[in-house]
């Protein structure tokens, strides 16, 4: 049995390693490709995998991990900061669309009533994670176009925590309309009141200990033993598990430890919502797409001109102009990954037959096979806009400096920043100084390392530059090294510590290196050459002609040569 078992999960991982590299070259996506990928494997494609069921509920983890995910990443600071688009266009766009494809379902599609008001804002969702990353690859995420489209995404994020409470109620056929449905949403929202209020006290202070402890093993388990322990509990008290872990995520979106808990799980979400895309695709039966494409076709059609004709004149009556407002359409045009996951549990739940879970199935599959043409028209849209940039300047915060290290250092530096009114984040290692330097109101994260994500997961990923002011030499190059590359456009500066360190760090690319030895050498001897009586002209001459000369032994690849302790230098 474990052997077979074993065998599924090879054809899947295949599978993955196969199709999805292929699909990302093709700039279609990742989550195209795992869905791809599962059909392939599946029964509609070459039947090497027969036993679905128990597959799905092992990638179900991977639907909790990424609610967890989503919650951490809607913290309410960035929602106010974006608050007229995010609760004004956002929410427009979900109440309307929901309606009219509620109503078109209903009406057109015999629908239940039940499932008509579940279907309707389900395809109202866009994809969340390809929206982002089509983004990313126009540099866009920044722009008026880009901060548009986020908006709504952040605000369809939010709308999946009502549809996930109103799923048990909308499948339960005791639970009747009115009265019994307003009773039951009042009882979840006690629910829910009572899970954070609880979690606010237990969470931070677990999360300060086991950080303490300096164990990065025991922050992992401790890390997932909170999201699926908040899931586990949730669904005991008559809520979804996915509720409970988007919950568990909302607390810790404003803590001391958010990135490093969004670096631990981040491995285990991606692995495992993978797999849940790959059963999705092993449970589409190919054959009745096979069998009506018109049909299929038809109804991909009506979904993307609705949304578009919908979003277009909302995006127009935010202040939008037109081709930006036909972009932001057109990028937001598909259904994503949460209506594959609505769906699947609406299936579950018996809220939808089996045939009704398929077509939508395919619909949402060819809406993301679209998804980068609607987005290459975007860009182009965008590309030709009239009033050219200027539009893309306002209401958007300059980017803030990243400091890795807020030691003695840092701190200085951080100090500096401040009274120069120049934003900027730091992190740092140490969870007593990260608690202490919050208490005083400074921006330090807790994180253990960096990686992929690591400026994003700051809200930094348009940063001018990293600065690096750790005070171990070991450290500072593993950092350095590190961040060069997984963050090859940005400019990183560091303290250089000796002579050795800082070649290290130039041979690493690094964009300017200061050791701190030679700079305190210079200020003593300029104070020195000062009282002296010096003439200040000579002076400088003297400290100039001393930098460059360290300058140069920096930038030469060959061992140091005696007598110099320390070194200056930077690249431009």
């Amino acid at each position: 049995m474990l052997s077979a078992y074993l065998l599924d999960l090879l054809f899947l991982l295949i599978a993955a390693v196969v199709f999805v590299p292929l699909f990302q070259l093709a700039r279609l996506g990742t989550v195209p490709g795992f869905l791809v990928a599962g059909v392939i494997v599946g029964p509609s494609g070459l039947s090497l995998i027969d036993n679905v069921t128990e597959i799905g509920h092992l990638a179900e983890i991977g639907v909790i991990l990424l609610l967890f995910v989503i919650g951490i990443e809607l913290k309410p600071s960035r929602l106010w900061l974006m608050r007229r688009l995010v609760f004004g266009l956002g929410t427009l766009q979900v109440v309307i669309t929901s309606i009219v494809l509620g109503m078109l379902g209903f009406y057109l599609f015999d629908f239940s009533l039940r499932t008509a008001l579940f279907v309707g804002p389900a395809l109202a969702l866009s994809s969340t994670a390809f929206v982002l990353q089509v983004l990313a690859d126009q540099k866009s995420l920044t722009g008026r176009y880009g901060r548009a489209a986020i908006s709504v995404l952040l605000l369809q994020d939010l709308a999946v925590v009502p549809l996930l409470a109103l799923l048990p109620l909308l499948a339960s056929p005791e639970t009747g309309f009115g009265g019994d449905i307003g009773l039951a949403l009042l009882e979840s929202l006690f629910i829910l009141v009572l899970v954070v209020v609880v979690g606010r006290f237990l969470l931070h202070p677990l999360l300060h200990r086991v950080a303490r402890a300096g164990s990065p093993e025991v922050f992992t388990a401790s890390a997932v033993l909170i999201v699926l322990g908040t899931a586990m509990v949730t669904e005991y008290a008559g809520l979804s598990m996915m509720m409970g872990a988007f919950l568990a995520g909302l607390l810790i979106s404003e803590s001391t430890y958010r990135q490093q808990v969004i670096a631990e799980i981040q491995p285990f979400r991606g692995l495992l919502l993978g797999l849940f895309f790959m059963t999705m695709g092993m449970s589409l039966n190919l054959g009745l797409l096979l069998a009506e494409p018109f049909a299929a076709l038809s109804m991909l059609v009506l979904l993307l001109v609705i949304k578009i004709v919908i979003l277009f004149p909302l995006a127009r009556l935010f202040g939008l102009d037109t081709r930006i407002s036909l972009a932001v359409a057109l990028l937001l045009a598909q259904c994503g990954e949460f209506a594959l996951v609505l769906f699947a549990l609406a299936a579950q739940s018996g809220l939808m037959t089996g045939q009704r879970f398929q077509s939508l199935l395919v619909v949402v599959l060819l809406s993301m096979m679209v998804t980068p043409a609607l987005a290459h028209m975007a860009r182009k849209l965008v590309e030709h806009r009239a009033d050219g940039a200027a539009a893309d300047t306002d209401e958007e915060p300059s980017p803030p400096v990243v400091l890795a290290g807020f030691g003695p250092v840092g701190h200085h530096v951080g100090e500096i920043l401040n009274r120069a009114a120049v934003p900027f984040v730091a992190v740092d290692f140490d969870p007593a100084l990260v608690s202490r330097e919050r208490r005083r109101g400074n921006p330090v994260q807790l994180r253990d390392g960096v990686g992929d994500g690591f400026l994003e997961s700051l809200d930094a990923s348009s940063t001018p530059m990293i600065v690096v002011t750790l005070d171990d030499p070991d450290e500072t190059l593993e950092v350095v090294s590190s961040l060069r590359k997984h963050c090859p456009d940005a400019a990183i500066l560091s303290r250089g510590h000796d002579l050795e360190t800082s070649r290290s760090l130039n041979r690493l690319g690094v964009s300017g290196v200061v050791p701190e030895n030679v700079m305190t050498g210079l200020e003593l001897s300029r104070m020195i050459l000062e009282r002296i009586g010096v003439a200040q002209d000579a002076a400088e001459n003297v400290l100039a002609g001393y930098r460059d000369q360290h300058r140069a032994l920096i930038e030469q690849p060959m061992p140091a040569r005696p007598g110099f302790p320390g070194a200056f230098g930077s690249r431009d």
